[in-house]
């Protein structure tokens, strides 16, 4: 295997110090302009590379973001990293993006990682309904702000969306389209976004008169399409069908219109539709879906924009505070939901 090369062996190549050729990497303008072209010829002939990661730790800062997030096959944190990650590269910095599967051992696994790299800070949606990976990620010192949740009793920066008021946006719409007997996919209980969503879709239903039963609840235990898809087959085995069905999240909402396809149930005649993202697949899909956007995008970049304030906090005066930003949803109508039964 063939062996690295190292500052010491362009030194030796270039009949030069070591410190001369750190300085011609980092400070060429103190060099002279032979000795330089001597210790770049090295450079190249020898195929150095510097080791940044080794230049990191002796300066102290890292060029690196860490980015967890619950599920990178869902596009709505596609779009989270899209909107991260071009924030972070206007700053000069990269964007290591991880996936916890939404479970929180392997959340548990990829902060230590990010403990162990020394990475700049850290952008998190927490898999950990306990909080105790965060509590232990948090003695690390790291700087690290949460994503698609609110920071509720920490000290950290937050960017979220008012899912209680999307979720009454989704209701609601159902409401005034007829609909009395409602069922929410729902998801993994322990996940805020999904409580937040079942407040805001039972306080829509008070407002029109209607109780907590006008809900039928139908959860599971991730938030992807084959998820829906059995949902859609829970749903269709009920003795008395709800009209409409509210999803947590798009790919469940994909997979009960997969189910209702299937069944030849269709949409939105027999069973409207509302979805929650508003991912691209929401508006190609064989019935387009209405959904609550989530500005995903620029959820991401408010985030790297927030974790890069406070991580240069004292750099030329610079001053950070803590700050909640919370984001506003939209309804986008589309046919799964325009006719009522």
């Amino acid at each position: 295997m063939a062996q690295s090369v190292g500052i010491k062996d362009v030194a030796r190549a270039a009949g030069v110090s070591v410190g001369t050729v750190s300085n011609v990497i980092n400070r060429p303008d103190t060099v002279a302009s032979e000795t330089r072209a001597r210790v770049q010829s090295a450079i190249e002939r020898l195929g150095y590379v510097r080791s940044e990661s080794a230049r990191q730790l002796r300066a102290g800062r890292s060029r690196i973001m860490g980015l967890l997030v619950l599920d990178m096959g869902n596009p709505f944190f596609v779009d989270v990293a899209r909107g991260a990650e071009r924030a972070a590269r206007e700053a000069g910095l990269g964007v290591m993006v991880c996936n916890s599967a939404q479970n929180a051992a392997e959340e548990a696994d990829y902060l230590a990682l990010f403990a162990e790299q020394r990475v700049r800070g850290v952008l998190l949606t927490p898999a950990d309904a306990t909080g105790r990976n965060i509590a232990a990620f948090r003695r690390h010192g790291i700087p690290f702000v949460l994503v698609d949740r609110v920071a509720e009793g920490t000290t950290e920066c937050s960017v979220s969306v008012d899912d209680v008021a999307g979720g009454a946006l989704a209701v609601r719409h159902l409401v005034d389209a007829g609909h009395r007997s409602i069922a929410y996919v729902s998801g993994p209980p322990g996940l805020n976004q999904v409580r937040d969503r079942r407040t805001g879709a039972l306080n829509a239903l008070a407002e029109a008169g209607l109780g907590p039963e006008a809900l039928r609840e139908l959860p599971t235990e991730r938030l992807d399409v084959a998820a829906g898809r059995d949902a859609g087959a829970r749903l269709l085995g009920l003795a008395e069908r709800p009209t409409a069905v509210f999803c947590a999240n798009d790919l469940l909402a994909l997979g009960v219109l997969q189910a209702m396809y299937a069944a030849g149930v269709t949409v939105p005649e027999d069973l409207a539709i509302v979805g929650y993202d508003d991912i691209e697949f929401a508006a190609a899909a064989a019935v387009p879906l209405t959904s609550v956007r989530q500005p995903a995008v620029t959820m991401g970049a408010l985030a790297a924009e927030l974790l890069l304030e406070e991580t240069e906090e004292g750099e030329g005066g610079r001053t950070h505070e803590h700050r909640r930003v919370v984001l506003q949803p939209e309804l986008v109508v589309r046919r799964s939901s325009l006719r009522a039964r």
